[in-house]
């Protein structure tokens, strides 16, 4: 009976922590949607005893599935993102004024369902070298998109790949391509059709390893993105958005293949670049081998 009352006692504090979380999670979500014009339910809440109609059920309809779900998630969870604050605005800032779009992500983690919110109605797919990985995400996030792929590269052949892929004709930036192309190692040909077959608004590299050796490097995610870029058919950019920038591979490779030129914006340890199609480029004189 003393353990009963002592829960008693503990019941209205744990519930107040939990209605705490679930408040701060909200009002985490909705400062990023309400700078982004996502802000119904805010407002709708916000005017609540003011006068005008209460706040109902209802207004949580104007949310998505997968909006609600990221607040209830990170309300509950100990769990945050890889990315900083800082990194995380510069990626939304581009989703907020594109969504619905498509969007690839180099990477499953701790922020997927953030990202997934963050494109409502569009395609969100997620692409994870480890496959045990995917399955233990997708159990507590059915509703994300996401596939296991495997990787040609070694992080330790990263120099070797950077000195030679210019003198390897499969690999040349004119009439670049993936699909089916294992001649050019750098090039990701074991991806799911639905990869090949869209055009990606929006792509970001946050994976796969790429601290030591035997790891895959980013080599080919790098290189690859760049392709999807040069090759998009329709109007308007590719946003590719790098992460960990800091280290000496994803850093060379970017210059590289998403060159300089095309880089918008830095901040922290991610690298925001703006790839036009290829068709839409003066090459000057730069030699068809070359990307930049």
């Amino acid at each position: 009976m003393k353990n009963f009352r002592h829960f008693l006692v503990e019941k209205p504090v744990f519930f107040a922590i939990a209605i705490a979380g679930l408040i701060g999670a909200f009002l985490l979500i909705s400062i990023f949607m309400r700078s982004s014009g996502f802000n119904p339910v805010f407002c709708n809440l916000a005017g609540a005893g003011t006068g005008t109609q209460p706040a109902t059920i209802a207004d949580y309809s104007t949310m998505t599935t997968s909006q609600l779900y990221a607040i209830l998630h990170y309300a509950t969870s100990r769990m945050v993102p890889q990315q900083s604050l800082a990194e995380i605005k510069v990626s939304f800032e581009i989703l907020r004024s594109s969504a619905p779009c498509n969007f690839l992500v180099f990477g499953l983690g701790h922020d997927s369902i953030m990202w997934d919110s963050f494109n409502p109605g569009g395609t969100t797919l997620f692409l994870e070298e480890d496959p045990k990985w995917v399955q233990t995400v997708l159990k507590d996030a059915p509703n994300l998109h996401a596939h296991a792929v495997a990787y040609r590269t070694k992080l330790s052949e990263a120099d070797q790949l950077l000195k030679t892929y210019r003198s390897d004709p499969s690999c040349a930036a004119k009439n670049s391509f993936l699909r089916g192309n294992t001649r050019c190692k750098l090039a990701l040909t074991g991806l799911p059709d639905e990869v090949y077959d869209k055009e990606w608004d929006l792509i970001m590299i946050d994976a796969p390893k790429g601290y030591f050796p035997e790891a895959p490097g980013r080599m080919g995610a790098i290189y690859s993105a760049a392709v999807m870029a040069r090759n998009r058919k329709k109007s308007g950019v590719t946003h590719v958005f790098l992460h960990d920038v800091d280290r000496r591979v994803e850093k060379f490779y970017a210059e590289e293949f998403l060159c300089r030129r095309h880089m918008v914006k830095g901040v922290g340890r991610l690298w925001h670049f703006e790839i036009p199609p290829a068709a839409n480029v003066t090459e000057g004189g730069n030699s068809d081998s070359g990307f930049c």
